[in-house]
């Protein structure tokens, strides 16, 4: 009885090509998973997974034909329940040993051990090793049972079950083969109606034989390429596409290069069993079309590579992945060439009748689609934004940041939502935002507006690149601003998995702007700003708005920050003082990383924790500090230090520089150790214990200006 390789191929109808790949990997998982589990499989055996449009499998190595067998001890009493006074077996035992196929005779061989503080009976016995075929029938069931499958089919057997034609099986899609070999052995399983074999099918239409019969388990991918015609493997398929894809785009030539989109890549890599890249074209004149339009409209609806120049810009060349590999493939390209023909005519159509109007004039019909039922129409929307980016603009202004004119925000702004009326964006939303720059450009708008409009639903995605100028960001602040307020005022917030406004991606949006742009604006007055605009809107809560988003804001942050690698004291630390210039935080955390690297660091939090303790049982009794009130040499040294300490941490903050700020108040450690030794806060007269509260409180309040340093205490 010897190890050998295992391949176990579920044969299917097409299968939906989104899922395919996690449909493969999860079906191989959770095969070898329970193979493992069982003993059959060893722990390092390297699993392959394979997934094509018609067909599941996965190969494992060293697959034992039957399980060793194994050695279990079961706890079966206390032995106080099990024997009586005289050492006999009680009837309870009996009963126990016989439901475990044990009789009165195996009672002197049981073992007593302590169970915690009472002795039980335990029983040795030895598992037998389960075979192969009980065990793949297990795993196998389990493997279908576990599949992510997105949608169900319901579909009746005709052979091999109870009542055919009647008996149902739901699967994702109908199964019609079964394939298990242990080496060149078929395990007999069954799943899904089907008993398995060694012979499974190739490709639909250029397999050189059918059915393809498999040797053995290693033979699996080189017989199905070789006499089916597939390339069993996704990786494989994917590998080869993206070779095929490189190489015409090289022979087009003049730079070329096929869109690079993952995503797209690994949807045709499920729709296609042995991929064949054939160019195609399109009239040129379709080129005048925005290059986003033809580009989604190829990927979206024709899955097709759409080939840009050296430049980035469109040809009027794409790639087709066909499926099949004829020797004359004029028919393939001609049809192919023919079928997107008139998506690109319905693009230049749209797009045509969309610049015969502008924007401006769409403005009014905006206030007869509903944004929600609870906070109006987009007409509505737009006009808060608009105020909440004239607002952020002056304030900005007032600082001095360059390049904001309020005239171009607040056109932008109001302009911003237009192009969801147009045919183009009905056609495809990906497109808002990207058509509405396209149209203000026609309509003889600045760049800067154009680039706004363009730019406001910016960051859409982590990692998604920032607003590319000023009044862009500010429009994308207002945009963003808007909903999170408006979202969190009438308590309409993310829960669990379920954010269906997306408001961590606009709190993390608001987020990268402030912190990647230095904006010099606070928190707290953007969600005030916001929370403004909603007067008079019915259920809407101006403090829920305010407080709980800011907190929400926080939290974003706090996750972000330990995402980055800072550690969860750290961002605590920083967070809790509510810094209100988000930009600040990174520097922030810089000093807190380094004072806590100071020898003096543990004892200084532990000892700004003591402090943080007393103030808050003495609040409202302590004084200024009078000089003249301080009695112990303690009490006088600790103020002097603090004399000679923080006006210079002060200055240092107040410069931005955080790190000298915490490290110049290391030297505070010997002199706020010798007052915690040497004074008594709680001092019998009341001057002198105002006058000391008052001195901890300034020396709290100095420590305490990067961040709370109490959280860095064990």
């Amino acid at each position: 009885m010897t190890n050998k390789n295992l391949l176990v191929e579920l044969f299917v109808e097409e299968l939906p090509p989104k899922a395919l790949k996690k449909l493969g990997d999860a079906f191989a998982g959770v095969l070898s998973d329970q193979l493992k589990a069982q003993g059959l499989a060893a722990a390092d055996a390297v699993v392959t997974p394979f997934a094509s449009p018609r067909r599941l499998a996965a190969h494992v190595t060293a697959v034992a034909p039957r399980a060793a067998d194994k050695a279990v001890s079961q706890k079966l009493m206390p032995v106080s329940v099990g024997l009586d006074a005289s050492g006999a077996p009680t009837p309870a035992l009996l009963k126990r040993l016989a439901g475990l196929g044990a009789d009165a005779s195996a009672v002197a061989g049981l073992k007593r051990a302590l169970d915690g503080k009472a002795e039980a009976l335990f029983f040795d016995s030895v598992q037998p090793g389960v075979d192969l075929a009980a065990g793949l029938q297990k795993a196998l069931d389990e493997a279908i049972a576990k599949l992510p499958i997105p949608k169900v089919m319901s579909y009746q057997l005709e052979t091999d079950c109870e009542l055919p034609g009647w008996t149902s099986v739901n699967f994702v899609r109908p199964a019609h083969g079964l394939v298990a070999l242990h080496g060149g052995d078929v395990v007999p399983v069954k799943a899904l109606g089907l008993k398995a074999g060694n012979a499974t099918h190739g490709h639909r239409f250029e397999a050189a034989v059918d059915p393809v019969v498999l040797a053995d388990a290693d033979a699996y991918a080189a017989t199905l390429a070789k006499d089916g015609a597939v390339i069993a493997s996704f990786a494989e398929r994917k590998a080869e596409i993206a070779r095929q894809l490189a190489a015409a785009a090289a022979q087009v030539g003049g730079g070329c290069q096929p869109i690079e989109d993952d995503a797209l890549l690994d949807e045709v890599t499920a729709l296609v069993e042995r991929p064949n890249v054939l160019i195609c074209e399109f009239e040129k004149q379709f080129l005048d079309v925005p290059q986003e339009c033809l580009i989604l409209t190829m990927k979206a609806n024709q899955k097709y590579f759409p080939l840009l120049d050296a430049q980035g810009k469109l040809t009027n060349r794409f790639l087709v992945v066909s499926n099949i590999s004829p020797d004359d493939a004029s028919a393939v390209i001609g049809g192919n060439e023919r079928v997107v023909r008139p998506r690109l005519a319905d693009a230049k159509f749209f797009f045509d009748q969309d610049r015969k109007k502008t924007l401006e004039s769409r403005v009014p019909a905006l206030a007869k689609v509903v944004y929600h039922n609870k906070l109006g129409t987009q007409g509505e929307r737009m006009e808060r934004v608009e105020a909440i980016a004239r607002e952020i603009s002056r304030q900005l202004m007032e600082q001095g940041v360059e390049g904001v004119f309020d005239g171009n925000v607040g056109n932008a702004a109001m302009l911003a939502k237009t192009d969801l009326l147009t045919d183009m964006v009905g056609e495809f939303p990906e497109l808002q935002g990207i058509m509405g720059g396209y149209y203000a450009r026609h309509d003889g708008l600045s760049e800067d507006i154009a680039f706004a409009i363009e730019d406001h639903y910016k960051p859409r995605f982590s990692g998604d690149e920032l607003p590319r100028n000023i009044t862009g960001l500010v429009v994308a602040l207002g945009d963003k601003l808007e909903t999170l307020v408006g979202m969190f005022g009438i308590g309409n917030l993310p829960t669990g998995d379920k954010d269906p406004f997306a408001l961590r991606r606009h709190a993390l949006g608001v987020i990268r702007m402030l912190v990647e742009k230095n904006l010099p604006l606070s928190v707290d007055s953007l969600t005030r700003i916001g929370a403004a605009e909603f007067n008079g809107v019915a259920g809407f809560e101006y403090g829920r708005a305010v407080n709980e988003l800011q907190d929400f804001i926080y939290d974003r942050l706090a996750g972000g920050l330990r995402e980055q690698g800072a550690s969860a004291q750290e961002v605590d630390a920083v967070l809790a003082l509510r810094p209100q210039r988000l930009a600040d935080v990174a520097q922030r955390l810089q000093a807190v990383r380094a004072f806590a690297a100071l020898p003096e660091a543990p004892a200084l939090a532990a000892a700004n924790k003591r402090i943080g303790n007393i103030l808050k049982k003495s609040e409202g009794e302590g004084a200024a500090v009078n000089p003249a009130l301080l009695v112990e040499p303690a009490e006088k040294d600790l103020y002097a230090a603090m004399q000679a300490t923080v006006p210079a941490a002060t200055a240092q903050f107040d410069a931005g520089d955080y790190t000298a700020s915490l490290q110049a108040l290391a030297a505070l450690r010997t002199p706020v150790d010798a007052f915690f030794d040497g004074v008594m806060v709680n001092a019998d007269k009341a001057e002198l214990k105002a006058n000391r509260l008052g001195l901890l409180k300034s020396l709290h309040e100095a420590m305490n200006r990067v961040a709370d340093l109490s959280r860095l205490a064990a």
